[in-house]
């Protein structure tokens, strides 16, 4: 069964936010998603409707279909400053993570899982082929 669909209608579209959360928080500036974040993290929603963990395939579905209005919604609804715009992220994420919880520990797992590597690969929306040429490896404070 798709954990997503066994939560009510208002819990679904809470959810639905997550990936648009996650990517606004992943900004590198902090203050207000850039383009190439923002083509970075559509591309992402949608591929993994197709290329993610099957069991997460359904609540990608859903999320591509309202990603780009929704993630251009919240940019330009989110204060501006920094520290504000991430507080408000954080406390939509604790309100997220109580619908997460009621979901079956599988289904929640994955979904936690895949937006930890959904938010790296949003912050590295910048790096380019060349940086990880000269820097395959992370390293503190040159390569992140």
């Amino acid at each position: 069964m798709d954990g997503f669909t066994s939560l009510n209608k208002e819990d679904r579209m809470q959810l639905l936010k997550y990936p648009a959360y996650i990517s606004l928080l992943a900004s590198a500036s902090g203050s207000d998603l850039d383009k190439k974040e923002l083509m970075t993290a559509i591309k992402l929603t949608h591929v993994r409707t197709f290329a993610g963990d099957p069991l997460l395939a359904g609540f990608y579905r859903e999320a591509d279909k309202v990603f780009p209005e929704l993630i251009s919604e919240l940019n330009h609804e989110l204060p501006k400053d920094k520290a504000e715009r991430a507080g408000h992220i954080m406390h939509e994420l604790k309100n997220i993570d109580n619908i997460l919880k009621k979901l079956s520990p599988t289904y929640e797992t994955a979904l936690r899982y895949s937006m930890r590597v959904y938010k790296d690969q949003v912050s590295k929306a910048h790096h380019n082929v060349l940086e990880y040429f000269i820097f395959p490896l992370p390293i503190k404070g040159l390569s992140e």
